[in-house]
């Protein structure tokens, strides 16, 4: 992991960056967190990476950067064809585990949530969370996330069924038509 004090850039992600979002979400402290398995593949993540990049698709992949190293993944995606939820989206973050706690997810979030108020029409950002990730929740709640609800037995992580809260953000300030 590069140093601490290096900058972190945010871009969009390509698919050069598959080995780097499979060694993300390899991360046994990442994959946990998340409703991936473990020993990701990196052709899976560059088939994926590759279809989210046609044209007409409204899904956002980012990267973070620190020291030329990608240590952090994020996206917003649709949460649906359906035309009356076309104002919402769905965001996953993660960060490899040896860069938490030094403001990359901060980073993500921030580059996140500019795309969906200022660029994207996203009236609602709402995501999933294992109701034990205290950091992920604390980091949502900064950015104006609430808990809307708990999902009992979500997932099976580790053997073990547990729960997620569902959280939502709703714009700061939805645009408004000039002079309205």
């Amino acid at each position: 992991m590069a140093a601490a004090s290096s900058p972190i850039t945010v871009r969009r992600a390509t698919t050069k960056d598959a080995a780097a979002w499979a060694r993300i979400l390899g991360d046994p402290a990442v994959y946990p967190g998340t409703l991936q398995l473990p020993h990701p593949s990196e052709e899976r993540w560059a088939t994926q990476l590759a279809d989210i990049q046609q044209p007409g698709k409204a899904d956002l992949l980012l990267v973070a950067e620190c020291g030329g190293e990608v240590v952090g993944s994020a996206g917003l995606h649709p949460v649906g064809p359906s035309l009356r939820r076309r104002h919402a989206m769905m965001l996953g973050i993660n960060v490899l585990s040896t860069a938490q706690a030094q403001g990359v997810g901060t980073a993500l979030m921030q580059a996140l949530c500019d795309y969906a108020d200022r660029w994207a029409q996203v009236l609602r950002l709402e995501l999933t969370v294992f109701a034990d990730n205290a950091r992920a929740i604390a980091l949502y709640r900064r950015f104006g996330f609430e808990v809307e609800g708990t999902h009992r037995a979500f997932a099976l992580r580790d053997g073990v069924y547990v729960d997620a809260l569902a959280m939502a953000r709703l714009h700061p300030s939805p645009p408004r038509l000039p002079g309205a």
